[in-house]
């Protein structure tokens, strides 16, 4: 996919950033030498880490050249890397590794997590937060709006960029025997937005965007509009004109 928004992504800072404050809440660890924030965006999550962990050394790894610009820009005391999650891997002596919103994107992201977590001391931490929201009107509209006409052909493999997540007991099976200790919950968020063009803007940043980027600008205008239309009728003003975006995520706390 083309490379992401930092600008797009920021428009809803302070909702995206209320799961990472909530994953980190639930780490375990009063000390940390060395944390990594996995697939960092514009740094949101790393200034998290930073704040609870000031005498450690922070990094933050990203794909995206507009997210990495953008975190230097707001934590030039950290470091930055541009990697793959699937070819990187910790360097010894790493206490967390934090991922807010970014396995869910990562092909066999199970593989991957029993893979970090092996690479983690004793003690260490892996932290994970994946948006659960496929079953969201949110979600499922951008699919059926794919289906229709000019958009099908373009568009027939754009929901498989991101998998159904699995079971949490298919997670706590494969990660056990490696951890002394896993923690895994749900939380469904409802966010209060303006209106329901506040949804389209939110998934714009994010979901739509395997939606959006085979289209040509014309075909674009015109699946936001059907898309927007169909969000306006599923997501019905409050009493006071505000909107609810219900946000299910899944958490994952794993010690080593």
């Amino acid at each position: 996919m083309a490379d992401w928004s930092a600008e797009q992504y920021l428009k809803f800072e302070d909702q995206r950033t209320r799961a990472a404050r909530d994953l980190l809440a639930q780490v375990p660890l009063q000390q940390a030498r060395q944390a990594v924030d996995i697939g960092c965006g514009p740094g949101n999550s790393t200034a998290l880490l930073a704040e609870r962990w000031p005498g450690a050394r922070i990094t933050g790894i990203d794909t995206s050249a507009d997210m990495l610009r953008q975190a230097r820009e707001r934590l030039p005391q950290h470091q930055f890397i541009e990697a793959n999650i699937s070819h990187w891997a910790p360097q010894p002596g790493t206490d967390v590794l934090f991922a807010n919103a970014i396995f869910q994107w990562v092909p066999d992201h199970l593989t991957q997590l029993k893979r970090l977590v092996g690479k983690l001391p004793e003690g260490g931490v892996l932290a994970v937060q994946m948006p659960d929201n496929l079953d969201e009107p949110s979600h499922v509209l951008m699919r059926e709006v794919a289906q229709l006409e000019p958009f099908r052909k373009q568009l027939t493999n754009a929901a498989e960029a991101r998998d159904v997540l699995p079971k949490p007991g298919v997670y706590y099976d494969a990660l056990r025997p490696l951890c002394r200790n896993i923690d895994i919950w749900h939380t469904t968020y409802n966010h209060v937005l303006d209106d329901a063009q506040a949804i389209v803007e939110w998934v714009k940043g994010t979901g739509l965007r395997p939606f959006l980027e085979p289209l040509d600008f014309p075909e674009r205008k015109e699946f936001l509009e059907a898309y927007g239309a169909r969000v306006a009728a599923s997501y019905l003003p409050q009493e006071d004109g505000k909107i609810l975006l219900r946000f299910p995520r899944f958490f994952l706390v794993a010690v080593r």
